[in-house]
C-alpha cells in the first residue's frame, strides 16, 4: 500500500511536470523515451554524467569527419569519451543527462560579473585555455574571455516576464558540456531547459545512437541547419572559411517574405473606402485604454466612450488585425495604426522598403544593413572584405521588433555577430564610428540623439504632422570606441535604465534650433548657444 501511494504521488508530479513542461521538451526535441527519468532526476538534483563519461586530453589527430572536427578546446586536445563498462543504449529510458551551467548571464553585465564574482573570471579563463593564474581581475583577461566566449555560448529566451525579463539570456556549460567536441555527425544531442520549479536552466544531454566504452561523445554545432551555405558561415567561430565564392550583393526580399508576416501578425485587410470629413462641430468619442491619452486628451471636441464599438477614434495600445471588419462596418473610424505597418516599424522591413526607394541602392541615411536571418552569407563576406582591406569594421546588431535598446550589441569581433543569429531574429548594420558628437561640460565630448513626435495622417495623398516639441537626448559617458557593454558611453535613452543620470533637453520651437545650430565638423561636436538649452 506505502509503494503504491508512493508511486502514486510520483505520477501526480510527474504529471504536473508535464503541464509545465511539454512546450519546451518538444522545442528542444527531447524524445519522450527519456522525460519521465528527466524529470526525476530534475527533481531530486541528480548529475550521474560523470559515472557514465570522461574528459581525456589527447594529441591532435587526423579526422575523416568531411566537416572536420570544431571545438572551442582544440589546441588544448580535449574530448568527452563513453567510460561506462557497458556503453549507452539509446533505447535504455535512463540514458539521459543533466549537464549544468558554469556561467549565466545577459551580456550587457558580462563584464561587470566577471570583475566582480569570486572565482568566475579565473573559471572561466581556465575553461577557454586563457594564460592566467592571478587573483585579482585582470582587464586584459576580462576582455580576452569576452573575446572568446563567443565559441563556447549557448542561449535560451524566457516565454513570459517583460520586454527586459525576456531578452535572451547566455550561458556557458561546465568544463564538461564546454568540451564535448563538434561532429557533422554527431552521437549525442545538447540543448538548454529551464526547470520552473527551481527557476534554473540546465542543459540535457542524450544520446543519438548506441555508444560503446571508449565512443566519443560529439555534438552539431549547427544542428537542424539545412542550407549548406548558411551552415558553412555558422560554423565559422570554429571552422575558418574565406567564402570567396560568396557575393556580398543583397536583393529586396520576395512578396513570400512579405506575404508570410502578413500572416503572421493574422491581418485582414481593408476593403477600398471613401475619404470621409469629419463634420464641422462634431464632438468625436474617442476608446482608449492608454493612460497617456486618458490623461492629456482635453480638446472639447472629443469625448472618452467605454464601448469600442461607438467610438470615432480608436487609439490602442493592442494590435489592430481585423481592419477588414472595420473597413466594411465602420468605414469612417480613425484608427491609431495603419495595416502592415510592419513594413515600417520593423527593422528587417524598413531595411528592404529603404532598399526599393532607392532603386537597389539603399537609403543615404542607412547604413550597410543585413539580414542575419536572411543574408548571414552576404553579411559575412562583407565583413571578411573589409576587413582583408583594413576598414573600420565595427557593427551594431538590432533585433527587428524591440526598441530602447534592448538585446543591441555592439561589436567588431566576426563570432559574435554569427553567434547573434541564435537569438532574436536580428538586422545587423555598420556602426557609425566617427558621430556627431556633443560637449557636455561636466562630461565630454558624447553622442546625442534628436527626438520628434510625428503622426502619419495618410499616405495618398501624404499628409504628416510633426509635433512642435522636440528633445535632444544625451549619452552620459565621453564616446570612444571601446567598452562597447557600456550603455552609457554608446546609447542616449536612459529613460529605461536603473541608477542612471537622465539627461535630455526640451524645446519647443524646430525652427530656432536649427537657426542657433552651427555644425563644426563632423569629427568634432554640434555646438548650441548656451541661451538656447
Amino acid at each position: 500500500m506505502q509503494n503504491g501511494k508512493v508511486n502514486g504521488e510520483e505520477d501526480e508530479e510527474y504529471q504536473v511536470f508535464l503541464s509545465l513542461h511539454t512546450p519546451a521538451l518538444k522545442a528542444a526535441r527531447i524524445p519522450p523515451l527519456y522525460w519521465k527519468s528527466l524529470h526525476l532526476k530534475l527533481a531530486n538534483e541528480v548529475f550521474d554524467a560523470g559515472e557514465v563519461f570522461g574528459i581525456m586530453h589527447v594529441e591532435e589527430e587526423e579526422d575523416d569527419d568531411s566537416e572536420r572536427r570544431a571545438s572551442p578546446q582544440t589546441e588544448m586536445g580535449y574530448k568527452v569519451i563513453v567510460t561506462s563498462e557497458s556503453g549507452l543504449q539509446a533505447a535504455d529510458p535512463t540514458s539521459v543527462f543533466l549537464v549544468d551551467h558554469a556561467w549565466t548571464y545577459r551580456v550587457e553585465s558580462a563584464r561587470q560579473q566577471l570583475l566582480e564574482i569570486p572565482g568566475l573570471l579565473i573559471r572561466m579563463a581556465s575553461l577557454m585555455g586563457l594564460p592566467f593564474h592571478g587573483e585579482a581581475p585582470d582587464p586584459d583577461i576580462v576582455d580576452l574571455v569576452l573575446d572568446n566566449m563567443w565559441k563556447y555560448n549557448q542561449t535560451y529566451q524566457l516565454a513570459q516576464g517583460s520586454a527586459e525579463e525576456k531578452v535572451p539570456v547566455w550561458y556557458i556549460m561546465d568544463e564538461f558540456g564546454s568540451r564535448v567536441q563538434h561532429s557533422s555527425q554527431p552521437t549525442c544531442c545538447l540543448a538548454p531547459l529551464f526547470y520552473s520549479p527551481q527557476q534554473i536552466a540546465y542543459s540535457v544531454l542524450w544520446p543519438l545512437q548506441d555508444l560503446e566504452n571508449g565512443d566519443e561523445v560529439t555534438r552539431d554545432f549547427a544542428y537542424g541547419e539545412a542550407d549548406a551555405l548558411v551552415r558553412r558561415c555558422r560554423l565559422l567561430p570554429w571552422l575558418p572559411d574565406d567564402l570567396e565564392t560568396v557575393s556580398d550583393d543583397t536583393r529586396e526580399p520576395s512578396d513570400l517574405y512579405y506575404e508570410t508576416i502578413l500572416q503572421e501578425n493574422k491581418e485582414k485587410l481593408p476593403v477600398d473606402i471613401q475619404p470621409y470629413g469629419v463634420p464641422d462641430g462634431k464632438v468625436l468619442k474617442v476608446y482608449t485604454e492608454m493612460k497617456q491619452v486618458l490623461d492629456h486628451l482635453k480638446h472639447p471636441r472629443f469625448q472618452f466612450t467605454e464601448s469600442e464599438e461607438e467610438a470615432d477614434v480608436i487609439w490602442t495600445f493592442s494590435h489592430i488585425r481585423d481592419y477588414r471588419k472595420l473597413s466594411e462596418e465602420r468605414p469612417h473610424v480613425l484608427l491609431n495604426q495603419f495595416p502592415c505597418e510592419t513594413v515600417l516599424t520593423t527593422k528587417d522591413c524598413l531595411a528592404s522598403v529603404a532598399w526599393r526607394a532607392r532603386g537597389g541602392q539603399g537609403a543615404p541615411w542607412l547604413p550597410k544593413t543585413f539580414n542575419l536571418q536572411t543574408e548571414l552569407p552576404q553579411f559575412v563576406r562583407h565583413y571578411l572584405q573589409r576587413q582583408e582591406r583594413g576598414l573600420e569594421n565595427h557593427w551594431i546588431c538590432k533585433p527587428w521588433n524591440l526598441a530602447r535598446g534592448l538585446d543591441t550589441h555592439i561589436t567588431n569581433k566576426l563570432n559574435y555577430i554569427i553567434r547573434q543569429r541564435e537569438s532574436t531574429p536580428k538586422v545587423v548594420s555598420k556602426y557609425l564610428e566617427d558621430p556627431v558628437l556633443f560637449q557636455r561640460d561636466e562630461v565630454g565630448m558624447v553622442k546625442f540623439d534628436i527626438r520628434y513626435m510625428v503622426l502619419l495622417r495618410s499616405v495618398e495623398p501624404l499628409r504628416l504632422y510633426a509635433y512642435d516639441v522636440f528633445w535632444l537626448r544625451f549619452a552620459n559617458k565621453p564616446f570612444s570606441l571601446d567598452h562597447f557593454d557600456d550603455y552609457q558611453k554608446h546609447y542616449t535613452v536612459m529613460n529605461y535604465t536603473k541608477d542612471v543620470q537622465l539627461k535630455q533637453v526640451q524645446k519647443l520651437c524646430l525652427g530656432y534650433m536649427l537657426r542657433s545650430v552651427r555644425l563644426i565638423s563632423h569629427d568634432q561636436c554640434f555646438c548650441f548657444p548656451s541661451d538656447s538649452l
